[in-house]
């Protein structure tokens, strides 16, 4: 294999820890708490958007950004409870970040989620030392299918896009990739693979993704 140099670019939820569950729950607790409702189907349609644009579809335009501030801040505390104590990886993420690391990839993290949460999970798994370069919501101004979240992580790792893989979970973040020029592979930890058929590769969990696969996708 060519020792050429590469970006990974890994979504958070649903590809580094399989959160889905834990995100629904805190969700629904705390939209109870603010006196509103929130069904799986629901949250299915913008889980892996940005906490404001979540708010606002579910539960109107006219909510103040001090309510969602709130209201976000609340949420995502509950989400760190959950999972603080029981961080649960995504299959095969122990065994592909070594083998990314050992073939010349630079790996970054692109989230929506705020970096608190995102320091949690990678000091929690204690996978922190293999990341080049972290990008979190505190880093953009627009959230996904925005591709700002990827571009910026490009940009870190200092490799230009069409260098780049993105390893994702959901619709917004397969559009996001695809605005920004990058190849996707999208894992069904979160959505069945119709729903993510748009990916340029689709696998159950990481186990499915190696050095080989994302070198056939760069035509490296």
């Amino acid at each position: 294999m060519k020792n050429e140099i590469y970006g990974v670019i890994f979504d958070m939820d649903g590809v580094l820890v399989d959160s889905y569950q834990p995100h629904l729950k805190s969700w629904q607790i705390v939209a109870h708490e603010f006196g509103h409702d929130l069904t799986e189907q629901q949250f299915q349609q913008t889980f892996g958007c940005v906490s404001a644009e979540i708010i606002r579809t579910n539960w109107g335009e006219n909510i103040s950004d001090e309510e969602i501030a709130r209201f976000d801040h609340r949420k995502e505390a509950v989400y760190r409870d959950l999972i603080r104590d029981n961080i649960p990886a995504v299959s095969g993420l122990y065994e592909l970040l070594p083998k990314l690391s050992s073939n010349s990839a630079r790996i970054a993290v692109g989230s929506s989620g705020p970096i608190e949460n995102v320091e949690m999970v990678l000091e929690g798994l204690k996978i922190k030392p293999y990341f080049n370069a972290v990008v979190s919501s505190k880093d953009v101004t627009r959230g996904k299918p925005d591709p700002q979240i990827f571009l910026t992580a490009a940009q870190r790792l200092d490799l230009p896009v069409n260098r780049c893989v993105v390893i994702e979970d959901a619709p917004a973040g397969i559009e996001a990739a695809h605005r920004a020029e990058m190849k996707v592979i999208a894992l069904t930890t979160s959505y069945s693979a119709d729903r993510i058929a748009d990916a340029d590769l689709i696998c159950r969990d990481l186990f499915g993704v190696s050095p080989e696969k994302i070198h056939t996708l760069l035509n490296l």
